[in-house]
């Protein structure tokens, strides 16, 4: 019996997701275009491309809405934190004012979508925040306001009056009209109407190998998908053609649900400046905190205990109802990547790097691509061109890719932690020696035993146990495990060998 695993399943949203909505893919099907991923960016491409007059097969290795897009803080607002001051310091005012003018389009285009297509997705607009908790963290929120003015955003400066928070702060940024939304009812009310008319939508497929060709041939395991085009949407991209996985940088973040005592949730959309940074938004009479995050593979801490302190510092909280986690990817220089999977290709293209903004970044991403396959102009196709070089952000590439050799190298150097699988205490998972190996062994409540290689199935890393979720994850890429070995996030495709060590 597989172990439960706290990730990526328990959000305020996802839980409502229902079961064999949509068929699996069996046997070979013909189309134009196939999508790879059920989250916000393949569901809205699919359906543009579908509006285009394309036939599209959408393939999801889950259910549609059930990855990072249904596992987030359901904010889908232009003004991000400090992106524009981070875009702006690496690659001028130019490049900020693209990514404004991308995600102000796409904020735009989730609404009217929502009105076209009739989601009942509880849409409601609300006043965006970068704020500063503090007079430590002003400087940040000024610069930022200097840049999102310059990038074209109408924002204002305030103190967070309507921001609807029972503490002061020092000051902030606001950007009015953004959007909250439920992003797993929005997701799959697109998928609706992607089905149907020439079009399928297919879940619990999980894609093994592509054919890249004229036609491509796109493989799960039941299945197969004859295309014109392939459109790879995973968030994180799953095949390793391109280098992606050597540009991307994945880090995982926690989310909780808490209902008040007394007092009221947040009425606008706010995220702090400072590091760390804390996330508030709402739901309902839900109170909404976000943050704690770290990379895959380093020690979480006590993320959700962390969450919910900060809350209770602020809030009268009477329980946590949710909890949840979501793993985004950001590019080596801070701006996302859509286009063409491979150089000069015309058969294959994907999208990544949203950095933590998905939802709108998702949306934005599905235009462009949508442009690209059917041979409209696109302003915006050679900013986020995937094979852009930046050579300002040379160092930090380096320096991710260093990263990874000391941790596919030094991980195999380290001892078991202990001996047996009998000194593996209930509720924990430790390094067991396995003969002249190592293996990553995981003892349940109820005292059973859950044993499986430390070989990330992707390019070979060594998994590291994250307490707070009950995963094995890749330190390097960021491919992520059950206890059994099941794939919970690629890259990988392949679960975890199962082993049963002594």
């Amino acid at each position: 019996m597989t172990e439960a695993t706290t990730t990526a399943r328990h959000s305020l949203w996802s839980e409502a997701i229902p079961h064999g909505r949509f068929p699996a893919l069996t046997g070979e099907t013909a189309v134009d275009v196939a999508v790879v991923g059920g989250g916000i960016t393949g569901v809205t491409t699919a359906l543009l491309l579908k509006r285009a007059g394309l036939r599209v097969v959408l393939v999801e290795a889950d259910r549609v809405g059930s990855g990072v897009s249904g596992n987030n803080t359901a904010k889908v607002t232009a003004l991000q934190s400090t992106v524009y001051s981070t875009i702006e310091r690496r690659h001028g005012v130019e490049a900020a004012a693209d990514y404004a003018s991308g995600n102000v389009a796409a904020v735009e285009r989730v609404a009217a979508l929502v009105s076209e297509v009739g989601i009942a997705c509880d849409l409601r607009r609300m006043p965006a925040y970068t704020f500063a908790f503090d007079q430590g963290e002003l400087d940040a929120v000024e610069r930022e306001a200097e840049a999102a003015a310059r990038a074209g955003l109408p924002v204002a400066r305030d103190r967070g009056e309507l921001m609807g928070v029972p503490f002061p702060i020092a000051g902030a940024v606001r950007l009015d009209d953004q959007l909250a939304i439920d992003p797993v009812k929005y997701v799959r009310g697109l998928a609706e109407a992607v089905d149907g008319d020439g079009s399928r939508v297919y879940e619990a497929s999980r894609v093994l190998r592509l054919e890249d060709g004229t036609p491509s041939r796109v493989h799960t395991d039941q299945g197969t998908v004859v295309a014109e085009r392939v459109v790879i949407a995973t968030h994180y991209p799953i095949l390793d053609r391109g280098l992606y996985f050597a540009r991307l940088e994945p880090m995982r973040s926690y989310c909780v649900a808490i209902r008040l005592a007394s007092g009221a949730p947040p009425t606008g959309l706010g995220i702090s400046a400072g590091s760390p940074s804390w996330s508030l938004a709402s739901s309902g009479d839900l109170l909404i905190v976000a943050g704690r995050g770290h990379a895959p593979g380093t020690s979480p801490g006590e993320p959700y205990d962390e969450l919910t302190k900060f809350a209770a510092e602020r809030w009268d909280i009477a329980e946590v109802t949710h909890r949840w986690s979501a793993q985004d990817p950001t590019s080596y220089d801070n701006l996302p990547m859509i286009g063409p999977y491979l150089p000069g290709s015309s058969t294959l293209y994907g999208a990544t790097g949203f950095m933590k903004w998905g939802l709108s970044n998702g949306t934005m991403a599905a235009e462009l691509l949508t442009d690209l396959i059917v041979g409209r102009e696109n302003p915006l196709a050679a900013r986020f061109s995937p094979h852009r070089l930046t050579l300002g952000a040379t160092p930090k590439l380096a320096k991710m890719n260093a990263k990874v050799a000391v941790d596919l190298v030094g991980d195999r150097l380290k001892s078991a932690e202990v001996q047996s699988v009998a000194d593996v205490p209930v509720g924990e998972a430790r390094v067991v020696r396995d003969g002249t190996g190592k293996a990553g062994v995981y003892r349940d409540e109820a005292g059973g035993v859950h044993g499986v290689s430390l070989r990330c199935t992707h390019l070979g890393c060594l998994v590291r146990f994250n307490s707070a979720e009950r995963s094995w994850d890749c330190p390097c890429h960021g491919s992520r495990f059950d206890v059994d070995g099941a794939v919970l996030e690629g890259p990988a495709t392949k679960p975890l060998l199962r082993r049963d060590p002594a």
